[in-house]
């Protein structure tokens, strides 16, 4: 059968979705160039394509302008059409960054964290998801079984994510029923938030091989775990040398580790709802989930906001390559353009005003009243999207990071989405966010 290759030209949105349009293929060069036509109010598109009240109306025009360096041509070579998709900046029609754009406004977050510290940011996205295979079993937690049954999958998405250009590292059946996981390894500056974006879809195009239905849905069952992305980051030098571990700092941070994590956990609560943006995120960020209840830092615990990872390496050189902290808070319903954004923009503040290092928590924090969990300078992060967008809402600092009609259009498009889901039933909720997940 005739056809005319197409490339998709796709951002990643404030729902944490792909959206876009299609060109031939040949026609790439001149798109590059030119653009392609898009919407101003197609970014109050929600998760269940609904609208929310937009501020543009039927006015204004934008171009998707489509990055090369980011172009995926993957064939699975199993007779179906090669994948042709690329990544785009959304612009005015004069060129400059639209207020919306989710990879320029990482972009600029970038450039804040290179002018404040002049260090370069690696990180590196772990994702975990589900597939859906009717009745859940039970003994299956990072079993030789379950992985065997889904080898043939997991050993066609990491080709594919290899052919794709992105460094593959683990894949694993993880706790969680009919739950894997996947990550790559570190890249720098916007690369990670790109080749984020671009493994979620790849492992939907996958999975749509086989004939299976995923999902990464913050959490499916309330009675389960959730599906987190975790974030690892470190920091290098304009040598290129690792400057994330100092020995003579607290657990091994450097200067500027500690001011950035301070920065994060500072303004966690008011970042939260760009990091965690569905309504049942809530549900999957609460005590004993190994998630993030409290704006924490923890030595190698799985339960803190923040986590300061375990290094195999022995010698100092060493130590100092592989160190690196994980921020726990973050799943899927975000776009990791934005999510990534609002924490080096929270870390930037951190170094900028030199915040004093933040201590290691101990012990349940859940446990501790409410006088106690103050005293000990810890909060209870936001617990529903609600509270968290007033947060957002509230904070001048953090929403001066942005640019201007950004906070408009994010608390529109968010309060939205829980307009459209607070009339249905718990059970309802959880699998409408499976399906568009």
């Amino acid at each position: 059968m005739v056809r005319d290759p197409l490339i998709f030209a796709a951002t990643s949105d404030l729902a944490g979705k792909m959206r876009g349009k299609a060109f031939p293929s040949r026609k790439l060069e001149k798109r590059v160039k030119s653009g392609v036509g898009w919407v101003p109010t197609n970014g109050l598109i929600t998760c269940f394509d609904t609208i929310a009240p937009s501020p543009f109306g039927s006015l204004g025009d934008l171009a998707l302008m489509p990055d090369p360096e980011t172009l995926i041509q993957v064939d699975f070579e199993d007779g179906s059409a090669p994948e042709r998709f690329v990544l785009c900046d959304i612009t005015t029609t004069k060129g400059a960054p639209w207020s919306c754009c989710t990879r320029s406004m990482l972009k600029t977050a970038i450039a804040r964290l290179k002018a404040c510290a002049g260090v370069t940011l690696n990180t590196a996205f772990e994702h975990e998801f589900q597939i859906k295979q009717g009745p859940r079993a039970g003994g299956t937690a990072f079993t030789l079984e379950s992985f065997a049954a889904q080898r043939a999958f997991g050993e066609t998405l990491m080709e594919v994510l290899g052919r794709a250009g992105l460094h593959t590292d683990s894949y694993l059946k993880e706790y969680g029923a009919d739950q894997f996981e996947v990550t790559v390894e570190p890249q720098q500056g916007v690369v990670a938030a790109d080749q984020a974006a671009i493994l979620r879809s790849l492992t939907h195009m996958t999975a749509r091989r086989f004939e299976q239905a995923i999902t990464f849905s913050p959490i499916t069952d309330p009675a389960g775990v959730g599906n987190g992305v975790h974030i690892h980051m470190s920091f290098t030098n304009a040598a290129g040398a690792p400057i994330t571990y100092d020995p003579a700092g607290p657990c091994g941070m450097s200067h500027t580790t500690q001011c950035f994590i301070a920065g994060v956990l500072k303004y966690l609560p008011q970042i939260l709802c760009l990091l965690a943006p569905s309504v049942i995120s809530y549900t999957r960020l609460t005590p004993h989930r190994w998630s993030a209840a409290f704006n924490n830092l923890g030595f190698q615990d799985r339960e803190t906001a923040v986590r300061i990872c375990p290094v195999t390496a022995t010698d100092p050189i060493g130590i100092a390559q592989q160190f690196n902290f994980e921020i726990r808070s973050l799943d899927a319903a975000s776009s990791p353009h934005l999510a990534l954004a609002a924490l080096v923009h929270a870390g930037c503040q951190g170094i900028e005003d030199n915040l004093d290092a933040p201590a290691i928590s101990e012990g349940d924090l859940s446990e501790l009243s409410p006088k106690a969990l103050a005293d000990s300078g810890y909060v209870r992060l936001p617990e529903s999207l609600k509270i968290a967008l007033d947060a957002f809402e509230a904070d001048k600092v953090v929403r001066g990071w942005f640019p201007d009609t950004f906070s408009q259009v994010y608390l529109a498009h968010k309060r939205a989405e829980i307009t459209y889901v607070e009339g249905m039933t718990d059970s309802d909720r959880y699998d409408a966010y499976a399906g568009v997940y």
